[in-house]
């Protein structure tokens, strides 16, 4: 699975992230990097993190790598989430989109692509990084309604979510 981070957008729905942004833009974004690192080594999922340069940026869009996490800046006058919207259009690997921005999770969905809100993201970054990961869902997921009555089994297609419901569930679910 492919994960596209929108940087900062992660970064400021955060409160570690955020602290160390406080510090510094670097520091924030070294934090958030060092801690996709791990999680990629741990899950290994590929992680490419886009960040704003479009106000202080080159004229050029610029990609790099740390902890085999890739990183992309976006060129002077772009926004982050035209590159993350031209990575989804062009991508045919399954990818999962942690963004809060509703704009661009609703363009991910439409394009069969998954998106999961930052600060969900960010309570499984620091699940791994305590180690506390699961090793692989058994099936069930925290989204599930099988439990909203006790005893009862649900029953027929009616009840049973869509197809593109289902499939963003397990990619979901793979984190």
């Amino acid at each position: 699975m492919h994960i596209i981070v929108d940087g900062y957008n992660l970064i400021r729905q955060s409160d570690t992230f955020r602290q160390s942004e406080r510090k510094s833009l670097e520091e924030g974004r070294n934090a958030l990097i060092r801690s996709l690192a791990g999680y990629r080594k741990l899950r290994g999922h590929r992680i490419t993190v886009v960040f704003d340069g479009w106000v202080g940026g080159s004229p050029l869009e610029e990609r790099d790598s740390a902890g085999g996490v890739e990183i992309i800046y976006s060129r002077l006058g772009e926004k982050a989430d035209e590159v993350i919207k031209r990575l989804l259009a062009k991508g045919d690997e399954e990818i999962l989109v942690v963004t809060s921005d509703r704009e661009i999770a609703v363009f991910a969905t439409r394009r069969g692509k998954s998106a999961i809100a930052s600060s969900a993201f960010d309570e499984r970054l620091e699940r791994g990084a305590a180690g506390s990961l699961p090793a692989e869902s058994n099936g069930k997921d925290d989204t599930d309604e099988d439990d909203d009555r006790p005893g009862m089994k649900r029953k027929g297609p009616s009840r049973r979510l869509s197809k593109q419901q289902r499939a963003a569930l397990a990619r979901i679910r793979k984190l």
